[in-house]
């Protein structure tokens, strides 16, 4: 995570010697920062002698310069840039750790985290754009020939290169992760060590709860909810990060067995297929692992993903799962 800290002290330091020398001595009491931004809603809580005003002015001007890296969502960003196919972008060191962390996931899944599935998820009706009313063979192919992470390389001086122009990357998968972290870090860099960082339902938890003086107490959603929000569990998080993924909300029913189930895509055969998996949290040292790794659960076998936390001491996991008329928890041994 050095790489992540040093890129942010560069954009960063003028900025913590105006908000240091606006600062009391000594921390006051817990301060609270909510809002929307990155396209949902962002949960801050933190003990620091800065004032809520100063820490608001850092964290907004953070979301700007993440928003013009790595945003699908705004047509001048660097990434956005990159898949309408222009070859002059020069990225930072921000897209830099994200491309790097997507590389290494990619590679530890076998390729089933793969950021550039983006055109399949759309073509079956899962994504933003406008659906196929049926992918034919030859379509499926298409798609698959813009397919594959192994397709990108970084260079060294620092522009992407695409195999195909048309080729698409998406970030979303572990962009908020990221962005967790980096304002984690700025906290850090106020003298702040209890803090909990909460950005669309990734969160970063260091110390403990300025409130009741314990490690962070998080609750993780039910699938199984309607209208009314409903948990099915509560964990303490303390220096540690937890992200959470899942397509509960859009299962569907078998109506031969009427089981429930989501679809995934396949990034090899460029096939959805059914999956029982309806929710994954993942808790990790950073949430930028810990986001794309609860992505990457999503999408291949159960018992693979078993086999893969368990082997790797930094990871533990949580899987709901349909089994017919019920719900089960699977998780990993030490979660």
């Amino acid at each position: 995570m050095q790489s992540i800290l040093m890129d942010f002290k560069l954009w960063s330091s003028l900025t913590l010697i105006w908000i240091m020398l606006s600062c009391n001595q000594t921390p006051t009491k817990g301060k609270n920062l909510q809002g929307f931004a990155l396209g949902t809603s962002y949960n801050i809580q933190y003990l620091s002698s800065a004032s809520e005003q100063e820490v608001q002015k850092g964290i907004d001007s953070l979301f700007y310069v993440l928003n013009k890296s790595l945003s699908t969502y705004l047509p001048q960003s660097d990434i956005s840039m990159i898949n309408r196919g222009d070859t002059t972008v020069v990225v930072d060191n921000h897209f830099k750790v994200v491309f790097e962390k997507a590389t290494e996931v990619w590679k530890a899944t076998e390729g089933y985290f793969d950021p550039t599935v983006g055109a399949l998820v759309n073509a079956y009706g899962f994504g933003p754009e406008m659906a196929v009313e049926k992918i034919t063979p030859q379509q499926k192919d298409s798609l698959l020939t813009l397919t594959g992470w192994e397709k990108i390389k970084l260079r060294k001086d620092s522009i992407l290169k695409k195999e195909s122009p048309d080729i698409y990357i998406d970030f979303n998968a572990l962009a908020k992760g990221y962005v967790v972290d980096v304002v984690g870090f700025f906290l850090r860099e106020l003298g702040s060590v209890d803090y909990m960082v909460e950005i669309g339902g990734e969160i970063f938890a260091s110390g403990k709860s300025p409130k009741t003086q314990e490690s962070w107490k998080i609750a993780i959603d039910d699938p199984r909810q309607l209208e009314q929000r409903q948990f099915i569990q509560t964990i303490f998080l303390r220096d540690q990060a937890l992200a959470s993924s899942g397509n509960y909300r859009k299962y569907k029913l078998d109506p031969a067995t009427g089981e429930r189930y989501v679809h995934s895509i396949n990034p090899h055969t460029g096939a959805a297929q059914k999956t029982n998996i309806l929710s994954t949290s993942v808790k990790a040292p950073d949430c930028l692992t810990a986001d794309a790794w609860a992505t990457a659960l999503m999408v291949m076998p159960l018992e693979m993903g078993e086999e893969l936390i368990e082997n790797n001491p930094h990871l533990e996991a949580l899987w709901t799962v349909a089994d017919k008329n019920k719900f089960i928890l699977v998780t990993s041994k030490n979660w």
